[in-house]
């Protein structure tokens, strides 16, 4: 038997993974016995900031990684794929049927038992090992004590930020459009409009050239930030509107958070004040970037457009991508209401502040999400360093697969660097503990493919081509290396 503290993502997918190896669970959440400032429900898994679980292609390396766990079996993507909502390329979900689900199959797997109880310390039991502390972001003070004593060193931690949601019925149609950053969709991706970013500045708003706006494109998503891949509303800003909600955002009343002093954000999650305050055009290289859109009522690029993501299946709910937020919910509703297309906007959620709390990964734990010093205790999820609802049930499912190793007396096994899943357990238990950040998946933490051939070019053009078509054959070399990886990983032959 196992036991796992915390019903999130990464504890759901741990518990899951023990019972399907036949190893009996008990799994201990806290809610709705002691409810958190955040969820909303007594449901496993719940999402509490965005839907999205980000792109799902294997041009990216979450998408990459959401592959291997649905060939590993994963309760979580099932979950995912089972209830998701028009998002494009990306996987978005409808929180509560996912929530839903991931609860049901948990509650009805025969050798889960799911004790509603807050666990305030590490167990001193013997009987409760192997343990998986999958506690999540808000672990309790007492027991994120208990786990800074046991681990040796100070917490880390660093606070982050919730969207809002509104209301789609109070969402002014006349005002927004719908379209996806350069038409991509999980049908195919469409080639970036190569007039509009020849236009240059014109056409993607004063200040953009068109090496920026490549280069912005090239920078990518971070926090759910839509980058070109899904069903969007666009709320489109003339330069007179972006300078006037500027004005108001960066002058807006924040709410208190506690330990303001120590106050540190994850950098790929700011909320949209911190950004604001680093330049006028932050936010339009950011959350609010313009390229890639253009409004079809006008035939141009906006200034600055803010997108809204569908929330639920129904379609009745919106979040603000990319939009997290501290501010006090007063002044949200002022600010936010600025947005063409918000002035009568509904809030169902307000965007919140709240505390999330991480060991130094690589000073406590081994590549199989044991730590160091035990071999019968994990940590999996954003307790044990990373970031992102992928990532935290990846890290559940290899700790659940171990847990159940060590229960039966077997070896503990990690997938290879090569594979998306290997490449995060190695990040977290081998980079620099010095200067240690939760971290998202990328194929810059796996190792490089082999280096593509070719021949050499003879002009400019098919070399600037050539340099073009390499990025996207190294992402196509590096998934096809890690899915072939993982399959040789996953024969009963195969040794870590």
């Amino acid at each position: 038997m196992i036991h796992v503290l915390g019903g999130g993502l990464a504890g759901s997918e741990a518990s899951w993974q023990a019972a399907e190896q036949g190893v009996p669970v008990v799994l201990h959440e806290m809610r709705p016995v002691r409810p958190t400032e955040v969820h909303k429900t007594d449901r496993l898994a719940e999402l509490v900031c965005s839907n999205s679980f980000r792109g799902d292609k294997l041009d990216n390396a979450v998408g990459l990684l959401k592959e291997e766990m649905r060939r590993l079996g994963s309760l979580v993507m099932r979950a995912a794929d089972a209830h998701r909502v028009p998002a494009g390329a990306a996987l978005a979900v409808d929180r509560e049927r996912f929530a839903q689900a991931v609860t049901d199959a948990v509650n009805g797997h025969p050798r889960i038992t799911v004790v509603r109880e807050e666990v305030v310390r590490i167990p001193t039991d013997p009987s409760m090992f192997p343990l998986v502390i999958a506690t999540g972001p808000l672990t309790s003070d007492t027991l994120s004590a208990d786990i800074a004593a046991l681990v040796g060193a100070d917490h880390l931690y660093f606070y982050d930020a919730i969207s809002p949601i509104v209301l789609a019925e109070t969402i002014d149609q006349e005002k927004v459009f719908r379209a996806s950053r350069w038409g991509r969709s999980l049908r195919g991706a469409a080639a970036p409009d190569t007039e509009t970013v020849g236009r240059g500045a014109e056409s993607v708003g004063r200040g953009f050239s068109p090496a920026e706006a490549e280069a912005s494109l090239a920078a990518g998503p971070a926090c759910g930030i839509d980058d070109g891949e899904g069903d969007y509303l666009n709320c489109p800003m003339t330069r007179e509107e972006y300078e006037a909600f500027y004005a108001a955002l960066t002058s807006a009343e924040s709410a208190t958070v506690h330990d303001f002093e120590k106050e540190k954000f994850f950098e790929g999650c700011l909320p949209i004040e911190v950004m604001a305050h680093r330049g006028t055009d932050t936010l339009r290289f950011g959350p609010m970037k313009p390229v890639g859109l253009r409004d079809p009522r006008t035939g141009r690029t906006p200034y600055a457009v803010v997108q809204l993501r569908q929330d639920n299946l129904a379609g009745d709910h919106y979040s603000l991508v990319g939009f997290q937020t501290q501010l006090k919910w007063s002044e949200q509703a002022r600010v936010l209401r600025m947005i063409p297309g918000l002035e009568q906007a509904e809030f169902v959620r307000f965007g919140i502040v709240h505390r999330n709390t991480y060991i130094n990964g690589p000073t406590v734990l081994r590549s199989t999400w044991q730590m160091k010093s035990r071999d019968d205790l994990f940590f999996a999820g954003q307790i044990s360093g990373v970031e992102g609802y992928v990532e935290s049930a990846a890290s559940g499912l290899i700790a659940g697969l171990n847990a159940a190793a060590v229960a039966r007396g077997e070896a503990p096994r990690v997938p290879p660097r090569e594979t998306a899943i290997g490449a995060l357990a190695h990040y977290v238990s081998h980079a620099d503990p010095r200067h240690y950040q939760p971290t998202n998946i990328t194929f810059g933490i796996m190792p490089p493919p082999d280096a593509p051939g070719g021949s050499k070019s003879h002009s400019v053009n098919q070399r600037a081509n050539q340099r073009a078509n390499q990025k996207a054959d190294r992402k196509a070399a590096t998934s096809e290396r890690a899915l072939r990886a993982l399959a040789e990983w996953m024969t009963p032959s195969a040794v870590s």
